[in-house]
């Protein structure tokens, strides 16, 4: 039987491992659609997940890759299909995943003649992929599928294959041995790079030199879980993890600190402040406010994305190579430390700030549920081999300070794109990759609203599909997007405007319900362990709609004089939360005292009368005519 140009890509994507794609259909893409019915009625196909967005498609294939390590697959039809895709692909190549996009185009004589759907998509694609190339012809299919998937294994990026309909329908044969015509492997690449033995012993000499050493653990560490752990106990180091990085270190590690900065531990502050060796590892850590200041500490980075090393901190050595394969390299060169006080301070420090944590989701608000109290029940709940993922927005703040990710669970979010409504496609990803296991999406309202609220109707379709059908999904329900307010007063000095800031309520239980699930409202504190215990005794689909304060300070470790005048700023500017927020802001504190926040607050209020008078020029106190003399 003839074999077309979608037929030979759909088996060469195959032959590539991958046994799952993420797809929305469209008449761009029609053939290669009609040839993924056909293979999966003959049992030859791909597992073809279509949700309810190509946007949501792309996000999916980029969480595949995180969870799988996998190369994740999306396809979408011409020009509005393509477009909606790009928001997920530029998630993966922010966060460094290998992704190949499948997208159509009109056909081949219709390109640049301005008909229906025909858009230049090499260009749109440029900045986001780093391999784009249209098939125009059987013979350049092969090589052109080849090179998409072993360019971003290679550069951990996205790549984008572009099919005209015509040719995807066009007889396709063995590329032949002629001029022009190139006959490419399809065997995936190595990226087990490791550096010469010189570098490896530069590395050590480092390590062996420091007294105080950190190691700060990403995601690209994944996978070298034994040899991270072995190396910082040589090196008697403590450990930080970065948000996406936080799966790779056990929580059960009492020398690991967490994360770091404004969603982090004062314990992992604590390192950066006095640490003298620093050690990167397969991170991209963005917030280079929090690493230690020049000339403090000696800095090594190990990394695959070569062009992604030394930027962040003055590295006295940069290896571009793969963690685990250089960590095996370098751990026979290390010498054991014999004073490990500094290792042992730091898991004084985590004792302290867990307890911390805990005081900090035990208090009560008067708006609402403390939204870290149901983040702190639904961590103590977490089964073995669970995955947790998270939003942007504040729940990113709880999923930091309050989840513990033991060995052999996941957890993940967008990264550096923090793009919202993330969390439900990375979540069901997930369940897809590992369906025997227990998934639990944590998200707020907003995200919700987006698109989350669709993709209930995505699980809904695949359900029957999975081995067990435990799926939890945690609303943080405040009607308000949360983070943005905070961010609003603390990064600008701006009061919430509820124009731009109010999310329009709704009974998310009931719809879940309306699908046949099972929703459950938690209006108390004392009501989230039940709620989560109910959830967790459920093999089905629960969610839990958690009516929050809108108020609870997603509070720094160190609460800094630019946090604390903005702040102040922006209350006396006429934020109409302001009374909650003075009120919850000093509830928040109650576990250290009320000093550090009454002492931050009146900082920034003095601070801002205090330029407030001298802008006015006669030293009068002209800022608080507005709002009632407030």
């Amino acid at each position: 039987m003839a074999t077309n140009v979608s037929e030979f890509v759909i088996r060469r994507i195959r032959e590539w491992g991958v046994t799952r794609v993420f797809g929305y259909p469209g008449d761009g893409i029609g053939e290669l659609d009609g040839m993924l019915g056909s293979a999966e009625r003959k049992g030859e196909g791909l597992e073809y997940i279509r949700p309810t967005h190509e946007e949501i498609s792309a996000l999916m294939a980029t969480a595949h890759a995180k969870f799988t390590g996998e190369t994740g697959v999306c396809i979408a039809t011409s020009s509005p299909g393509a477009f909606h895709m790009l928001n997920g692909l530029y998630d993966a190549q922010m966060d460094n995943q290998p992704v190949v996009a499948i997208v159509g185009q009109q056909g081949l004589a219709a390109l640049g003649t301005f008909v229906q759907q025909e858009s230049n998509l090499e260009r749109v694609f440029a900045d986001v992929a780093c391999y784009v190339q249209t098939v125009t012809s059987p013979d350049q299919a092969q090589v052109v599928i080849d090179t998409a998937f072993r360019t971003a294994r290679l550069r951990l990026q996205p790549a984008v294959v572009i099919l005209p309909h015509d040719v995807q329908a066009m007889d396709w044969k063995p590329p032949a041995s002629e001029n022009w015509v190139s006959r490419s492997s399809g065997a995936a690449p190595s990226t087990a790079v490791a550096p010469p033995a010189s570098e490896l012993q530069k590395m050590a000499e480092i390590i062996n030199a420091g007294e105080r050493v950190s190691f700060l653990v990403g995601h690209g560490a994944t996978g070298a879980t034994d040899e991270v752990l072995e190396a910082a106990r040589l090196a008697g180091a403590g450990i930080i993890t970065a948000l996406r990085g936080k799966q790779v270190v056990p929580s059960e590690v009492t020398f690991h600190s967490q994360q770091l900065g404004l969603l982090g531990s004062k314990p992992s502050l604590d390192q950066m402040k006095g640490c003298d060796t620093l050690v990167i590892l397969g991170s991209n850590y963005p917030y280079g406010q929090f690493l230690p200041a020049t000339g403090q500490a000696r800095a090594v980075q190990v990394d695959l994305k070569a062009e992604q090393l030394g930027i962040r901190y003055p590295t006295e050595l940069n290896i571009w190579g793969d963690v685990k394969a250089v960590l095996q390299g370098v751990i026979p060169l290390l010498e054991q430390k014999t004073d490990l006080s500094w290792q042992e301070g730091v898991s004084r420090g985590m004792v302290e700030w867990d307890r911390e944590m805990r005081d900090q989701a035990m208090l009560t608000y008067s708006d609402g549920v403390n939204p870290r109290r149901v983040f702190h029940e639904l961590n103590e709940r977490l089964p073995e081999k669970a995955i947790v993922t998270c939003d942007a927005g504040t729940t990113a703040d709880w999923y930091g300070h309050h989840i513990r990710l033991r060995r052999g669970m996941l957890g993940d979010m967008s990264g550096r794109l923090a793009t919202m409504l993330a969390a439900m496609p990375y979540a069901t990803a997930a369940k897809f990759a590992f369906s025997d296991r227990t998934v639990v999406c944590t998200i707020g309202d907003g995200a919700f609203q987006m698109l989350g609220m669709n993709e209930l109707i995505t699980i809904k379709k695949y359900l029957c599909t999975w081995a067990t059908k435990q799926f939890i999904v945690v609303i943080m329900h405040n009607d308000d997007l949360g983070q943005v307010s905070w961010e609003m007063r603390t990064e600008d000095g701006n009061p919430l405007w509820r124009g731009s800031q109010d999310v329009e309520t709704m009974d998310y239980a009931a719809y879940a319900e309306l699908l046949g699930f099972k929703g459950i409202r938690v209006r108390q504190d004392d009501e989230a362990a039940g709620a989560l215990d109910e959830a967790f005794a459920h093999d089905g689909v629960t969610v839990i709609d958690a009516y929050v304060s809108r108020n609870v300070p997603p509070l720094p470790p160190h609460i800094s004089r630019e946090y604390a005048v903005n702040t102040a700023k922006a209350l006396l500017k006429g934020d109409p939360q302001e009374l909650g927020v003075i009120k919850d802001s000093a509830v928040a504190m109650a576990s250290e005292g009320l000093d550090r926040v009454k002492g931050a607050l009146h900082l920034g209020r003095d601070e801002h009368e205090a330029n407030a008078r001298q802008t006015d020029g006669h030293g009068r106190d002209d800022t608080h005519d507005t709002e009632g003399g407030r």
